[in-house]
């Protein structure tokens, strides 16, 4: 409210004043206000009471309810109904907030906002409560607690605010600007100019926002710029109040008068529609405040300062029998405000009281209020009865007075010994990003920890799982409490939260830290997610599968190796597996074994994960080999020839992982037979024993390796089955042998659990150290645990905890053929030398590369996670840094952790299920050159799959020999799709949508179109992609896709394969061409391509200002290019010319990008006519496009493009 002009008594409520108030009571007080108030010598006290017990309402008409004090003597200067609970917020002029609950508006909180200035504005979010103060604005919780203070310039005189939506605020004053607060990142977004000074109310409709000037104008301004749209020049001295409902502005105010300002007791009332005044309401009271109350009609509370409240129609007259009267304690009413529900009216004077006046006994402020939280009650005069029985009983109920006393807990030096609390590990981000420099290392700061601050663990069984601090969480369990759940963050299943813009908005950098590249999880049959990441992270794998290309349209080794060329690509963005699990998803092996997952199934988590990421383990291995055996030079890819890492008969996934094998069949009858195998990997096999006893994990895999088993089996001497003895030996190492847990039941689980705990009670008492009940050591045990002659390795007795598993063993093969393994630790390398290994012959040091671990979970169904120790190559290319570090892979969400992790099996939660050992010095054996086997022939011309494709169906020219593009070389690239998998979404309750999963989408056409040259403009690529899985949706209105353009049989296209089309596309990228495109990145991202960003020449970005809206290709090509396009269908070619010509039009425009600010004028222009015309494109007998008018100050007369 504007307070020039209002009654000269104000003056005394000078802020010097509230600053130190007298505790008496004032003169003007009703002493009815205090009657049950006891007043001490020292002061009056605040608590307010209610004036009756009792009051008569008559229902339908306003009466006054209660009357309260929220601070003596300080005059009310704001007044608001919370939005959101049912609560009434005062503010005062000493800068004091007080806060009433309900119609008997007891009091719920009372705090300081401000030490000087007075409150000026209050608006309730759901959080919290904003208040505006001179140059101060601050959110703070309904308790008090502040959320956020954000001060303003000091020559900043503030006086009204306006939230336009959940996170957006205007502040406005009495300077010539509005600014514009974003409330999420607390920073000023914006500053509007205004060109009448002096912004004291603001309201806002669908239409327009108000801004109430103190000269006396009321200013309409456009919701999207902030432009002046109309003005109404209401009084001629200052403006009191205005409020707008449907079509009608209503304001009161001050009229210039020759002793100065006087109260007008005419209402200006406005026509919105019209734009114009209609006949003035004169009224009679002197109205300071006016609200519309919309119940039945239009009417209108109009107020005055000396208590008087008139209600009447605006576009009527006013009756002197609809006034009733205020009884301020005070002179004057100070501020005025009307409930959301319209129920109740609050009133505040200029003694600190509140009025409330309703129209029913039990009036609610809001039509939906949310419950309001409470304090606790005390306790302490309620006690309940203690049981001195129970175990369990906290003592901590009983009072406990101070004492001065000798306590019984204070126990003398003799009987006690000091347990210092032990350093925490340094955190695994520092470690990751240290350079070294000398002996003295330097990181960036992680900012995980506040600054001088570290945490300690001050109990024991404060386990790992129980900082939930680590990653925020998924939208899955979000509203569970964190205590009861035993699965850490990082390790639970981990969901995109889709919006109306897909991914774009979703934040993967907050699960992904790192340079590396996660995986979406949303595909069918995504949960070998860890198994990719793992094949990836093996050096020789990833270069040797880069280069492999062979004929095959399914070949799964060609789909692994795209996906490892995007992983190499990607600076921490995620990637996704769709080619290769579409692939993977067309073999018959794969499904005899049960590997295609059903949605449903996927989504309930019904199948048994640890057992299928097994299968899938020995399947893709298997598989691999069997792709990569292939030598035959392929026809459909000139002069891609096979791997030269592979011998006849071989290849390198045999070279890495296969193992010879000698199995050994002996009948009772004395004959014996031995035959040559080989396997790819192990499954452990576990001891029947069930006692406590040690056994080593070498042990148990040598048992798994040498296996012996007694079965029934054909004898050729005997010439029947006979039992017989079955033993397998090992002939030959393999270069990294992996191991398949088989942890499938509860038999399993027991013996990891209880190994665990003989390993960690043996790892202490070895080291001279005592395990108790409650777990606590004395110091000399902590000083022997960390004495380098103990060679334990550990910086905390958690890292000891659910650990079996080595991190290195040693295998060698005797001289009869045996095979001998033991765990392999840095006690035994520091005690038998470095060089040991390779010394002896036929001895190999395994190191533990990766786990892929089972995690149990309820919620979510589980899933499969995996550790990986990643090496010094893929740290270099990535960080420019030489280190090993070893990560948690969860999908898409990638976090360093400590290498104690990767072996600790909670088997509550955390189940192993697959082992990865590599030999040591492996990358050194293998050539590890990438060469890329995709060559300019690709390019060429090619048979169509279909059959009755003919030439004269032909849509492009192939490119010749001479035309191959260079690096910098324009494309024109477009392309089209089809939906496999509708997306399934959900309703919420307040009729928002929320995607659940999104529409599986699959290219069907592919565009290519020459960006320079005597051709330019002709596409050199229009493929048809065949597809063998069923399409629900053609999409044919947006993709000019018809049933049977996919199809070879009935097809009429130039139909080609997807992994062909793909290969083009590689060569164009992998060349150095640029794409030009209109919204390239869902295009790549659904073919499954990473393209590097200075490859990518979007018009969508190109056209478009910030916080705007995208345009359309249609909208452009009309506004620019005066082309009709998209009119029935859409047309890839059609598109790809068009964005083309785009481009060339923004060099035009932009002057080679030399003139960023006269290009911004044209955008401007641009989205000015889009709003006209509401982005669509005129008819053909409709308007034409603007293309001849200036852009530049030059008129243009060419037809730019082509």
């Amino acid at each position: 409210m504007n307070f020039e002009g209002l009654d000269p008594g104000l003056a005394e409520y000078a802020p010097a004043m509230h600053s130190a108030l007298d505790p008496v009571l004032d003169a003007h007080l009703n002493p009815s206000l205090l009657q049950n108030v006891e007043l001490d010598p020292e002061g009056v006290a605040l608590e307010a009471l209610p004036v009756q017990e009792s009051v008569h309402i008559m229902e339908g008409v306003y009466s006054e309810l209660h009357s309260v004090v929220a601070e003596v003597g300080v005059p009310v200067s704001v007044s608001h109904f919370d939005l959101h609970e049912e609560m009434l917020w005062v503010g005062s002029h000493g800068g004091h907030a007080t806060s009433f609950f309900g119609p008997a508006l007891e009091r719920y909180s009372s705090f300081q906002v401000n030490g000087s200035d007075d409150i000026r504005q209050i608006q309730s979010l759901e959080n919290g409560i904003l208040f505006l103060t001179k140059n101060n604005l601050k959110y703070m919780a309904r308790g008090g607690l502040i959320i956020f203070d954000y001060l303003l310039d000091e020559s900043e005189d503030m006086h009204s605010l306006l939230l336009t939506d959940s996170s957006t605020l205007l502040v406005g004053g009495l300077q010539n600007h509005i600014l514009e607060i974003d409330l999420n990142t607390v920073q000023e977004t914006q500053k509007y100019a205004v060109e009448t000074p002096g912004v004291t109310i603001m309201r806002q409709t669908n239409r327009f926002f108000f801004c109430g000037h103190t000269s006396g104008k009321v200013s309409l301004r456009d919701l999207r710029t902030f432009k002046v749209e109309h003005e109404f020049d209401a009084f001629s001295g200052s403006l009191s109040d205005f409020d707008v409902h449907g079509n009608l502005l209503a304001a009161c105010g001050f009229s210039s008068r020759l002793t100065g300002l006087a109260c007008d007791r005419f209402l200006k009332v406005y026509d919105l529609r019209m734009m114009r005044a209609i006949t003035p309401l004169q009224v009679h009271v002197d109205p300071a405040f006016l609200r519309f109350i919309p119940t039945y009609t239009s009417r209108l509370a109009i107020i005055s300062q000396s208590g008087q409240c008139q209600f009447c129609e605006p576009t009527g007259l006013a009756n002197p029998a609809d006034i009733f009267h205020v009884n301020p304690v005070g002179p004057l009413l100070m501020t005025f405000d009307v409930s959301a529900s319209k129920q109740a009216l609050a009133f505040g004077d200029s003694e600190g009281c509140v009025h409330l006046w309703t129209d029913s006994p039990e009036p609610s402020f809001n039509p939906y209020s949310r419950e309001t939280e409470f304090a606790l009650p005390c306790l302490v005069d309620s006690l309940p009865p203690l049981d001195w029985s129970q175990d369990l009983l906290p003592l901590s109920l009983i009072p406990v007075p101070l004492t001065t006393d000798t306590l019984l807990s204070d126990w003398p030096a003799a009987n006690s010994a000091p347990a210092p609390r032990r350093a925490p590990p340094v955190d695994a981000e520092i470690l990751r990003t240290m350079k070294k420099v000398g002996f003295i290392g330097y990181a960036p700061n992680p900012r995980t920890r506040l600054r001088n601050q570290i945490p300690y663990r001050l109990k024991e069984s404060d386990s790992e799982f129980d900082s939930f601090s680590q990653v925020t969480e998924s939208p899955i369990g979000r509203e569970e409490e964190p205590h009861l759940h035993m699965v850490s963050k990082k390790y639970r299943k981990v969901t995109i939260k889709y919006s109306k813009l897909g991914l774009e908005d979703f934040d993967f950098k907050h699960y992904n830290k790192t340079l590396f590249a996660g995986l979406e999880p949303h595909i069918p049959n995504a949960y070998c997610n860890c198994m990719i990441q793992v094949l990836y992270f093996l050096e020789p794998v990833r270069c040797l599968i880069q280069n492999h290309l062979c004929q095959k349209e399914f070949c799964l080794a060609c789909e692994l190796g795209f996906l490892f060329h995007m992983l190499d690509l990607s600076r921490g963005d995620p990637c996704q597996g769709s080619n290769f699990l579409r692939a993977f998803r067309t073999i018959p092996e794969a499904s005899a074994l049960g590997l295609i997952l059903a949605d449903s199934d996927e989504a309930s988590g019904k199948g048994n994960l640890a057992r299928l990421i097994q299968r899938w383990n020995r399947f893709i291995l298997t598989q691999l080999h069997q792709d990569m055996q292939e030598l035959e030079v392929p026809q459909a890819y000139r002069g891609a020839g096979g791997s030269s890492f592979c011998s006849s008969g071989d290849s390198v996934i045999g070279q890495l992982f296969s193992c010879e094998m000698e199995n050994c069949s002996l009948c009772r009858c004395g004959s014996e037979t031995v035959r040559a195998s080989s396997t790819l990997l192990f499954t452990l096999s576990y001891p029947e024993d069930k006692t406590g006893k040690n056994c080593d994990f070498a042990q148990v895999l040598k048992r798994s390796i040498c296996l012996e088993q007694n079965t029934q089996a054909w004898c050729d001497n005997c010439e029947k089955y006979q039992p017989t003895i079955q033993t397998r030996n090992i002939r030959h190492l393999p270069d990294i042998l992996v191991i398949n847990c088989e942890v499938n039941s509860l038999k399993e689980a027991d013996f990891w659990r209880m190994q665990a705990e003989v390993a960690f009670k043996m790892a202490i008492k070895k080291h001279g150290g005592e395990i108790s009940k409650n777990k606590e050591f004395a110091l000399a045990d902590w000083k022997e645990l960390g004495s380098p002659e103990g060679m334990l390795m550990c910086s905390s007795i958690e890292e000891l905890k659910n650990v079996w598993l080595p991190f290195s063993i040693r295998m060698k093969i005797t001289k009869n053929k045996g095979l001998d393994v033991c765990n392999w630790t840095d006690g035994d390398e520091i005690q038998w030398g470095p060089a040991r290994a390779e010394e002896e012959h036929g001895v190999s040091v395994y190191d533990l590369m990766a786990t892929v671990v089972h995690i149990l979970d309820s919620r979510t169904g589980g899933s499969l996670v995996a550790h990986i120790k990643v090496g010094e190559t893929y740290h270099q290319r990535k960080e420019g840094v030489t280190h090993q570090q070893w990560y948690l892979f969860n999908d898409f969400l990638i976090e360093p952790i400590d290498k104690h992790e990767a072996v600790q099996f909670d088997m509550n939660w955390k189940v192993p299920a697959i082992l990865y050992y590599v030999k040591r010095n492996l990358n050194s054996k293998y050539n590890l050159n990438i060469k890329n086997p995709i060559e300019a022939s690709v390019l060429l011309a090619e048979a169509s799959l279909a059959r009755k494709q003919r030439k004269t169906h032909t849509t492009f020219i192939p490119l010749m020999l001479n035309e191959m593009p260079q690096v910098g070389d324009l494309v024109g690239l477009d392309a089209e799709f089809v939906t496999l998998n509708e997306e399934e979404a959900e309703l919420r309750s307040d009729g928002t949508k929320s995607t659940i999963k999104p529409s599986q989408m699959s290219v069907a056409r592919i565009t290519c179109v020459r960006g320079q040259g005597p051709n330019e403009g002709i596409p050199f690529i229009d493929d048809y992609i065949s597809t063998q899985e069923q399409v629900v949706d053609y999409l044919t209105q947006y993709s000019g896709i018809k049933p049977g353009d996919l199809d070879a049989k009935i097809s009429s296209k130039h139909l080609t394969t997807l992994k062909s089309t793909y290969l083009k596309l590689r060569f164009l990228i992998d060349i150095g061409v640029k794409f030009v495109g209109h919204g390239l990145q869902k295009d790549f991202r659904v073919i499954n391509l990473m393209v590097p960003k200075d490859q990518v020449l979007d018009t969508v970005y190109l056209f478009h200002m910030p916080r705007k809206r995208m345009i359309s290709l249609r909208f452009l090509a009309w506004y620019f290019l005066d082309l009709k396009i998209q009119g029935e269908t859409h047309d890839s070619i059609e598109d790809a010319r068009t964005a083309l010509q785009l481009y060339r039009k923004y060099l035009e425009l932009s002057k080679n990008g030399t003139e960023p600010e006269s290009f911004h004028k044209v955008l401007k222009g641009l989205y000015e006519k889009g709003r006209k015309m509401d982005w669509k494109v005129p008819e053909p007998e409709g308007q034409t496009s603007p293309k001849s008018k200036t852009w530049d100050g030059t008129r243009e007369t060419g037809q730019g493009g082509f």
